[in-house]
């Protein structure tokens, strides 16, 4: 049965005054409200579900793991005291959220993550700098979503003997090692390769990043692509790649030449200093490290072999070359943080459309970056490491105070007239 919330004399809506509680300096409602009408998802006429409701909703659900009805009380749950709005307020049933959710679409969370999600480490951020370079770095993640013919004809099954046969999407993030805030990403199915996804980062990059990459991540192409934003680049590459060194530097690093495959075949050479776009190159220089990790005990040694756009040594060592490189788990812990404290260990997404399945993952990532963007204030103010900082006990807090201080929009509670 619907529960009713009773009121009393004129203040607005009640879903006028819903947010998230102490997530609403992130995710404000002036901008939910900019991008409903950029969206042109702005209700028209007055609804039990208003969309800004909607779009708090699906944040909502990335951080409670509760089914549809549980969410939207713990929404409105504290705002019962009040009792001074003009009408009754009745929470809606599963299938009245999930007709919203549809009318609502994807595109308005994904233009709220690109609006919100911005680089969080400030000049004192303990590690998010190597000397003047905001450490970055790109990855990707596969998260199930469930076995419905639209979500396999969207985004593909895993083969080959895979533990959890479902179809899954696949996105590919930028996120910031020291705060482990993910600022831009790309979606598509298993179809889609990670470096087509990592190409189209390239829009999020600034000038002042070292981005960091693993060997998956490594081709001419996309290296080139990378190239053309101004930042630093320190990536992984496989050990079949041929690097003959040109020059032995005094830190034990050396200089080499990355080449496209038809100038490997030695058809034509087109070196970067005769261009002024590295994608019309066919030869491009870069520096290489290479260095061993383990080896002692039952551990097989592994070598890692770094390339970087940074020619000159004393700008950044092969130490700090080494040193920096392993920032990159960092992100990857991010990664984790999704998939096992906003997701349920072992599940997915849970909606059943291609399109739900969008709206539900940029969800999932507006929720993780504020509360990443919460905890990277804390560390600030206390002047420590924000990795200091459990995601799992800020999540828990976090929850606590969306309920407790009953979701309460940033926004005055004067009476609405739209």
């Amino acid at each position: 049965m619907a529960e009713r919330i009773t009121t009393s004399k004129a203040a607005g809506r009640l879903t006028d005054h819903i947010s998230i509680g102490v997530l609403a300096r992130t995710i404000p409602r002036d901008i939910v409200d900019d991008v409903l009408a950029e969206t042109g998802t702005r209700e028209k006429r007055k609804r039990l579900l208003p969309a800004h409701v909607v779009v708090y909703f699906v944040v909502a659900l990335a951080l409670f793991r509760a089914s549809y009805e549980e969410t939207l009380r713990q929404l409105v749950g504290g705002l019962r005291f009040l009792r001074n709005w003009d009408q009754g307020w009745v929470v809606p049933t599963s299938g009245a959220v999930c007709q919203a959710r549809a009318r609502l679409g994807a595109a308005p969370l994904r233009v709220l993550f690109e609006r919100v999600a911005v680089p969080l480490a400030g000049p004192g951020t303990v590690g998010g700098w190597l000397r003047g370079w905001r450490l970055m770095a790109i990855d990707g993640v596969q998260i199930d979503v469930p076995d419905t013919p639209a979500n396999v004809a969207a985004f593909g099954k895993a083969t080959g003997g895979t533990r959890r046969p479902y179809p899954q999407i696949r996105s590919v993030g930028l996120g910031e090692c020291g705060t482990h805030a993910v600022i831009a990403a790309a979606t598509a199915g298993l179809h889609t390769g990670e470096r087509e996804l990592a190409e189209a980062l390239t829009g999020a990059v600034e000038r002042d990043m070292l981005v960091l990459a693993d060997r998956g991540f490594f081709s001419f192409a996309t290296w080139t692509e990378y190239m053309i934003t101004g930042a630093a680049l320190l990536w992984r590459v496989s050990a079949t790649i041929t690097l003959e060194p040109t020059e032995v530097l005094p830190d034990g690093s050396y200089l080499s030449m990355i080449m496209k495959k038809r100038a490997r075949a030695g058809a034509y050479e087109i070196p970067l200093s005769a261009v002024t776009d590295p994608r019309e190159a066919t030869h491009v220089p870069v520096r290489v490290v290479e260095y061993t990790v383990g080896g002692t005990g039952t551990d097989e040694p592994e070598t890692f072999r770094l390339v970087t756009t940074v020619l000159d040594p004393a700008e950044l060592s092969a130490i700090e070359m080494a040193t920096a490189y392993q920032q990159r788990w960092e992100y990857e812990l991010s990664l984790r943080e999704i998939e096992t404290q906003l997701l349920e260990p072992g599940y997915g997404l849970r909606s059943k459309t291609p399109e739900m399945v969008e709206q539900e993952f940029w969800g999932l990532l507006i929720a993780h970056y504020a509360v990443r963007a919460i905890m990277a204030d804390a560390a600030d103010n206390a002047g420590i490491d924000p990795d200091r900082l459990s995601f799992k006990r800020s999540l828990n807090v976090i929850r606590r105070q969306v309920t407790n201080q009953a979701g309460f929009s940033p926004r005055s509670t004067q009476t609405r007239t739209r």
